[in-house]
């Protein structure tokens, strides 16, 4: 059972701790309504320092993640990020992920807690034709994701960039709280704005004052995991495990946008097939009409109790303070607007399949 070196920090301030990705990592800690909201309307501020950090360097480093990545890794340049995922060889989705382009030939690939190690040797594999030089990195790194409305604002004061001018999934390396050579990025999974800064594991605690100090006299909390998947679940994003898996047609899932077949990544074929002629079922956002909160592995329904799909992530909004969630439905009653169904406790609990973000 891994720590980051954020654990004491987290146990001071009271969190409820609990086993994620192989780590003890904080839940909540004032209360789940009381963080989401804060980083809707002012910042918070995450400990994800337990995510996997890979670097890809060398002559070959483009042509590998031109091979493995989704996405058309020409598109970046320097002092960009972009969101991809990790193909498999049966149509499938490894994992999803960031890169970030740090030089000419230098990559840093941000991956899930829980999927390092398999991340890990998949990349190995498919690097036996490239030969690009891999480095994990993720038991030296620390990452924070300051997030929220005030974040860019609140964290100016101890950041020698101009965050202001960074757009967004962009990055820059810079001196941070003091401390030189931090990567700070416009990237984040809460919708909400903000970074996202990574540095070596022996500035943890300095970094963390720094943040919580420059962030007080706007509202700044430390927000735990439960909350992170509130927001963004309000996004309409995928977390793997439930919207996206080593199964699951990214097509279907609705990341079509950052497949790029024309690269000839590894299974592009599929990929291209489900792109030109769809797909059977299609993830979709809804919302509960009337009280009742749905829950991932909850059946769906047409409004005649015809079974119709299931739900993949579920919560009661703090936002809109109503039940919502992801799922996947055939794809003909896949409309917003369309009305359907949750099975909750026995009773089919009528919602509407609506146009994600959920909030704006």
């Amino acid at each position: 059972m891994k720590k980051t070196p954020f654990f004491d920090i987290h146990t001071q301030f009271g969190a409820k701790i609990s086993l994620f990705g192989g780590y003890q990592m904080p839940i909540q800690y004032g209360g789940v309504r009381q963080e989401h909201l804060a980083v809707r309307q002012n910042l918070g501020v995450f400990d994800v320092s337990h995510m996997g950090e890979f670097m890809v360097e060398g002559p070959h480093a483009f042509d590998l993640l031109q091979f493995i990545c989704s996405n058309d890794i020409s598109k970046l340049i320097p002092g960009k990020a972009q969101y991809n995922y990790l193909p498999n060889d049966q149509g499938g989705v490894v994992d999803d992920l960031i890169v970030y382009q740090l030089q000419n030939e230098k990559y840093l690939l941000v991956v899930n807690a829980s999927n390092v190690e398999k991340d890990w040797d998949h990349i190995e594999r498919q690097n036996k034709k490239f030969n690009a030089s891999l480095k994990n990195v993720s038991e030296k790194t620390a990452l924070l994701a300051i997030q929220g409305p005030k974040a860019l604002t609140a964290m100016q004061s101890i950041c020698n960039a101009q965050l202001h001018q960074l757009a967004h999934y962009s990055h820059t390396t810079t001196t941070f709280a003091g401390v030189k050579n931090i990567l700070v990025a416009t990237t984040g999974y809460s919708g909400a704005g903000g970074i996202e800064i990574y540095f070596d594991v022996s500035n943890a605690e300095k970094i963390w004052k720094a943040v919580m100090e420059a962030g007080a006299d706007f509202g700044i909390l430390p927000v735990g995991l439960a909350a992170r998947d509130t927001l963004r679940l309000e996004m309409g994003y995928c977390l793997y495990g439930n919207e996206i898996n080593d199964q699951s047609c990214p097509i279907s899932a609705g990341l079509g946008w950052v497949t790029k077949p024309h690269t000839d990544f590894l299974n592009a074929p599929m990929h291209q097939k489900s792109i030109e002629e769809g797909t059977g079922e299609k993830l979709v956002g809804f919302k509960i009409n009337q009280r009742g909160i749905p829950r991932s592995g909850y059946l769906l329904f047409d409004t005649d109790e015809n079974p119709i799909g299931r739900v993949t992530s579920g919560t009661q909004s703090p936002s809109i303070n109503m039940g919502i969630g992801l799922g996947y439905v055939k794809t003909n009653l896949s409309k917003p607007g369309q009305k359907i169904s949750v099975k909750i406790r026995e009773k089919f609990v009528p919602a509407s399949i609506v146009k994600l973000p959920f909030v704006k």
